[in-house]
């Protein structure tokens, strides 16, 4: 039957890297400068490392979102394929039967294969099903059961996932780009890991410090660490004075803050500097360039003022917003361990979520100057994330110049 039984590959927490990390390590694939399969570490390092973008979001009939990136989200998983030359083979189609025979050939012949599915059509994830948007993420499906009426995933928690398989059909149908789609890997070339990881790190340094490929200056890099610093200070259009004064507005940029830089969102605590931190002692290792053992240490430095940030976006002793911070926490915990199996606690930990929006509206516990607090407190915090991710990026110019 089309399971990959002796699949055991339930590491890595963010889905490009996690993907790809478990697919080649299902297949037996080795890095040659530790014998051991390919880190998330390395991957994330190849694909451009770590880097900061700003995004605001207000759309009619939506809570306002702050979300904030913290690695190179531009096509991350093509840098990793084409700088270590990963033979990967595309296979997809329209037709919902002919997507179903595509998944099925690929365990038959040995395949952990990756897909994008629809995360919201998939009952794991306790996502509300929304008719204007998706959450198309990669992960490795490794069996799929027709007769049972199931198919077996690998995403992030720690244990595997199991669907129904109609679920999974129509989550693979949702986005066209993405409809019925496999990737189907290779091993690396070994001769090209150096080029590999030197690309990856000169696209850090790039992308903290210069123009983005594309998009507003000002929302990527130090400018938009700033740019975020500003927003806290000011009262102007744009200020978070301004858009999110109190009540339910606040709370919803608060907690899409918390969720966009922490482990809810795949994430370390430290905003993954301390995972660029590992991939630069293995660069360090591969390449033989001592210098950046000590750049490492400052972008563990700069992960210790990420995760002071982090903890001043809901503090633990702030009324509603400690109790947001910990339904965050609880959720992600019992997805990351026991998958599904607590799938209804979780379920209820996003209940609980919205009612504390809901209460926010009409019994907001902070006052005009715990809020205006608030701000300033988060703003000292942006600051010193701003000046360690300096120190940091520009130790590592230094360094691979």
């Amino acid at each position: 039957m089309p399971t990959l039984s002796d699949f055991q590959q339930f590491e890595g927490r963010y889905w490009d890297t996690a993907a790809i990390r478990n697919a080649l390590d299902y297949h037996g694939v080795r890095a040659p400068h530790t014998g051991e399969p390919y880190s998330e570490a390395l991957l994330l390092g190849i694909s451009g490392g770590v880097t900061f973008g700003y995004f605001t979001f207000h759309y009619q009939g939506y809570d306002p979102q702050v979300n904030l990136l913290t690695r190179n989200t531009f096509s991350p998983m093509e840098a990793i394929f084409d700088r270590l030359k990963v033979p990967r083979e595309l296979r997809r189609s329209g037709s919902a039967d002919k997507g179903r025979q595509n998944l099925i050939d690929a365990l038959d012949e040995g395949y952990a294969p990756i897909a994008s599915p629809d995360g919201s059509l998939l009952p794991y994830n306790a996502l509300p099903y929304d008719e204007a948007n998706w959450h198309t993420m990669p992960l490795v499906i490794y069996g799929y059961e027709p007769e049972k009426g199931e198919a077996y995933i690998s995403d992030r928690s720690r244990v595997s996932l199991t669907v129904k398989t109609e679920d999974l059909d129509k989550a693979r149908a949702r986005v066209k780009k993405d409809r019925h789609g496999l990737i189907l890997l290779g091993a690396p070339d070994e001769s090209q890991l150096a080029d590999a990881i030197r690309q990856g790190l000169a696209d850090c340094v790039k992308l903290m410090t210069e123009k983005p490929p594309k998009g507003s200056a000002k929302n990527f890099g130090l400018r938009a660490l700033q740019h975020w610093a500003e927003m806290l200070a000011k009262t102007s259009g744009g200020s978070w004075a301004k858009e999110y004064p109190r009540g339910r507005p606040l709370l919803a940029v608060l907690i899409s803050s918390y969720t966009f830089l922490g482990p809810s969102f795949g994430k370390t605590m430290g905003a993954e500097r301390d995972v660029y931190a590992d991939f630069l002692d293995e660069a360090a290792s591969a390449l033989e360039m001592s210098a950046l053992t000590d750049v490492a240490a400052q972008y563990r430095e700069s992960g210790a003022a990420w995760e002071r940030l982090l903890h001043s976006l809901l503090p633990a002793d702030a009324p509603m917003l400690g109790a947001a911070r910990e339904l965050i926490d609880r959720k992600t915990a019992l997805f990351i361990e026991s998958g599904a199996a607590q799938l209804d606690e979780i379920s209820a930990c996003y209940q609980q979520l919205e009612a504390l929006k809901a209460e926010a509206e009409t019994d907001f516990p902070l006052s005009d100057g715990e809020i205006a607090d608030l701000r300033a407190d988060l703003r000292d915090k942006v600051l010193q994330v701003r000046a360690a991710e300096e120190a940091a990026v520009l130790a590592l110019k230094a360094a691979i110049a």
